[in-house]
């Protein structure tokens, strides 16, 4: 199966179309006055057809659009959407749409979400003020409980619309709707369960790669924050400087510099006081930022009111009263002393955090006479940076959430299922035969790994290494089988060299490793010494068991082949083929050491004459002191010796050496290897027959 091509088309028609979506639902029920906002119909549209990227897309671009036309606040419902989004991916990924309890509680669960955010925004930009007679609390609780009702509506409504469309579309549109990224076959199902469970030394790339991007998201947006904000805080302060300086400047030019004394002696009674005052308090009407306006006289004793004018929270002073000098001026008043000029003040003392500006009036002679004052209050700065930083968060938040989805499925589809890919299948690499290779090599080349970069040219190294390896191990395994082919016939040579100077043997060799196999097997089976027998150690007592009589090479033809009984010397004579057989395969170990099959054929040949109860030869060694092997070959040789036919002798019928192995258990031979080969009682008829024509 070839990867599948994600078609930008179908992405960027779905988002486009999902946006329009959202934009006309919003704006029809805006014209129609309906209490609710359908603004995240094409969002879960987009999430449960695309996936994540399509529906947090659709959340950011219809909440930009509505931000940049109708209403900036908007801009910040993005990340409440954004949360949407993902639930949405969520629940239908769960495949909870068909169950009518989970359904409810998605529609609860987006209500609360929008229902919460939005109390909590329009609360935190109101600065969470309330009536004189109601807290905090309870107008949270009671815009909290207003909201839901309205977004349980919407949500309904929202939910029930995406559940009835979505049946009527094609299978075949879902699928070229749904956004996918594979640059390679795409993996089964139950391929990426067995990766997501694989042991990792510490942390998987994937959450490597959030944590990287969550770093590097959250140390930007802090100094980009933190750059933001110092350079809003300035302008802003600026603006109020520009705002004071401004105020003060027009007031100072509507006072009668040559009336001042005149002002501070009579008051509201002197003329052009009361016009002049007018003035004052149409310049003050101006920005609802100005907090206090005055004209004061600076003498040694204190400012001297000219104009104070009165503010919806305090009365100004009179004409003529003295107000103490504030800390905050002390070091000014030298210079406000001379009717100098002095820099914009900022204080934080009993009438605020103000931001003052004094501005001299001439008279006509050049002289000071007194200063008018404009105090812009410093209070909204923080509610400004406050809300400032607030809506930055949030932006920074939804675009965050962009960002790491964006960077996960880049990750995921060009370096996470790759390499979990390649190892997945190089671990399951089977090295056994030519086939077992041959299924390696086109289960890597079916990966069909095109990321067109750094991961892809590991692939392709790793495939052709993987190529030369597996030829490489075929033509060893064929070497090999070879030299063990070889081998085998060798020693069979060998073996029948041996038994063709015997003219009492027969197939012998042949039989005795036929009945060493069908003992070893039904061994296993009975669970008799299972952690020693093997495959291994079962193919190599089968296969060195022609040789356990290699020794009789050494025995003179006169004995080896005398038609009646041995004497004494005689048999004292061939029991040595036992040690010579030994010594024979010992020196043939010490040229060959890797061969393991030696080892057992040594066993065989030193030991096959050995008796459970130590009577035996050549050493009299009992029970298990005796090896394994030898043990099996005993009944198998003696076995073959009591059916087949001998010039000395004729055979014993199958059931007469059946009872003799079986009277012999235990004294002659080890009892589990005895069960075992009477328990096999069919298997070895059917070796006895093929080689023999004639039962007695």
């Amino acid at each position: 199966m070839k990867a599948k091509q994600n078609n930008p088309i179908s992405f960027l028609s779905l988002c486009a179309g999902c946006v329009i979506l959202n934009l006309l639902l919003n704006t029809g029920v805006d014209r129609l006055h309906l209490p609710v906002c359908l603004d995240t119909i094409g969002t879960v549209f987009s999430s449960c057809l695309g996936g994540f990227l399509p529906g947090v897309l659709v959340a950011l671009i219809t909440n930009l659009f509505r931000g940049i036309f109708l209403d900036t606040n908007y801009i910040f419902y993005s990340l409440v959407h954004v949360f949407i989004a993902l639930c949405s991916v969520w629940f239908f990924r769960k495949k909870w749409n068909k169950n009518f309890i989970f359904v409810i509680l998605y529609i609860v669960v987006l209500t609360l979400i929008s229902s919460s955010f939005e109390t909590f925004f329009i609360s935190f930009l109101n600065g969470f003020k309330t009536s004189e007679s109601s807290t905090v609390l309870f107008d949270q609780r009671s815009l909290f409980e207003s909201r839901s009702l309205i977004h349980l509506l919407d949500k309904a409504i929202t939910v029930a619309a995406v559940l009835l469309v979505l049946p009527l579309i094609p299978d075949s549109l879902k699928s070229k709707l749904h956004f996918t990224g594979w640059k390679q076959t795409p993996l089964p199902d139950s391929m990426k369960i067995t990766i997501k469970k694989t042991d990792r030394r510490t942390i998987s790339l994937q959450a490597k790669i959030v944590v990287v991007l969550s770093f590097a998201a959250i140390l930007i947006v802090g100094i980009v924050s933190g750059i933001s904000l110092m350079l809003f805080r300035n302008y802003t302060r600026n603006e109020h400087m520009k705002l004071a300086q401004g105020t003060a400047k027009l007031a100072a030019d509507v006072v009668d510099s040559n009336h001042i004394d005149d002002f501070l002696a009579e008051g509201e009674n002197a003329a052009g006081y009361q016009e002049t005052e007018k003035l004052l308090y149409q310049i003050k009407a101006s920005s609802p930022d100005i907090e206090y306006l005055y004209v004061y006289k600076i003498e040694e004793d204190g400012c001297h009111v000219v104009f104070d004018l009165d503010t919806e929270d305090s009365m100004g002073s009179n004409p003529g009263d003295v107000i103490p000098f504030d800390d905050a001026f002390l070091e000014y008043l030298p210079a406000l002393k001379k009717g100098e000029e002095i820099d914009p003040i900022i204080s934080n003392e009993r009438f605020g955090w103000l931001l003052t500006v004094y501005k001299p009036v001439y008279d006509k002679n050049g002289t000071c006479v007194c200063y008018a004052a404009a105090d812009v209050s410093m209070n909204d700065l923080r509610h400004y940076e406050k809300d400032f930083l607030f809506k930055l968060i949030i932006l920074f938040l939804a675009f965050f959430i962009l960002l790491l989805i964006l960077g996960l499925w880049l990750a995921k589809y060009n370096i996470v299922y790759p390499i979990n890919a390649i190892a997945f299948s190089s671990s399951a690499f089977a090295y056994n035969s030519d086939e077992a290779r041959s299924k390696n090599i086109e289960e890597l080349k079916n990966l069909n790994i095109h990321t067109g970069d750094e991961v892809e040219n590991l692939y392709h190294s790793i495939l052709k290494t993987t190529q030369d390896s597996m030829n490489y191990l075929s033509a060893l395994q064929h070497k090999a089988d070879t030299i063990s082919r070889l081998q085998s016939s060798l020693i069979m040579v060998l073996a029948d060299m041996v038994e063709n100077r015997d003219q009492h043997t027969g197939d012998h060799i042949r039989k005795t490793a036929a009945y060493t196999q069908i003992i070893m097997e039904k061994m296993r089976e009975k669970g008799y010494y299972s952690n020693v027998l093997t495959d291994d150690y079962i193919a190599n007592v089968v296969q060195s068991a022609p040789l356990h009589d290699i020794g009789k090479i050494q025995i003179p033809d006169a004995i080896l082949n005398k038609p009646g009984k041995l004497t004494y010397e005689e048999f004292e004579i061939m029991k040595t083929h036992t040690t010579a057989g030994e010594k024979i395969i010992a020196q043939a170990i010490e040229t060959m050491p890797e061969a393991d099959y030696l080892e057992e054929a040594k066993n065989l040949a030193g030991c096959h004459h050995e008796k459970w109860n130590g009577k035996g030869y050549p050493y009299g060694l009992a029970g298990e002191d005796i090896p394994l092997s030898a043990r099996i070959m005993a009944v198998a040789d003696v076995f073959d010796a009591l059916v087949s036919r001998r010039c000395y002798k004729e055979p014993f019928s199958f059931e007469k050496a059946m009872s003799i192995i079986e009277e012999d258990t235990g004294t002659h031979f080890d009892p589990k290897v005895a069960d075992a080969f009477l328990s096999a009682r069919d298997e070895v008829r059917k070796v006895a027959e093929r080689f023999e024509s004639n039962f007695a």
